[in-house]
């Protein structure tokens, strides 16, 4: 079976997330432990795709971060939007739903997916509700808490 690039370049970002990789060959490594079939040639056009650059993890050694792409002005619009819009929210499995004000769904689900969580798979926006789908159950109870933390 073939896996998408878009599968794989998911991949990627969790696990520079999850652990500190530090060089191409490591994270081809992580890769195929994790049943991706890749080339060392695969992996660094990936990481100028995902436009990855290198950070300090101790002042010698350096980890791969993802570069934020959104302007940070334009996050903090998205976190007022969210902050104003949101009401409650609660989990059934992997599925996120949201209540917000009445009319501010759309604006809400909106600033959720310019945020770019990769847990999040996508949105559907009513009125005063959005069903997010996300990737799974422990990434449902990561994207509540951090929603949480932007409310906040």
């Amino acid at each position: 079976m073939k896996i998408m690039k878009s599968e794989r370049h998911n991949k990627i970002l969790e696990l520079i997330q999850l652990k500190e990789i530090c060089t191409q060959e490591e994270l081809a490594d992580a890769l195929n432990d994790a049943g991706y079939n890749v080339t060392q040639a695969t992996v660094s056009r990936d990481i100028r795709e995902l436009n990855l650059t290198k950070i300090s993890i101790d002042g010698k050694r350096q980890k791969y971060v993802a570069l934020q792409t959104t302007p940070p002005q334009l996050n903090d619009k998205y976190i007022r939007v969210l902050r104003e819009g949101f009401v409650s929210m609660d989990m059934a499995q992997n599925i996120l739903v949201i209540k917000t004000v009445a009319g501010m769904a759309m604006a809400v689900a909106a600033a959720l997916d310019a945020l770019s969580w990769n847990e999040i798979v996508g949105s559907i926006a009513g009125d005063d509700t959005i069903m997010c789908a996300v990737r799974t159950v422990d990434d449902t109870i990561s994207v509540m808490n951090k929603i949480k933390k932007l409310i906040r």
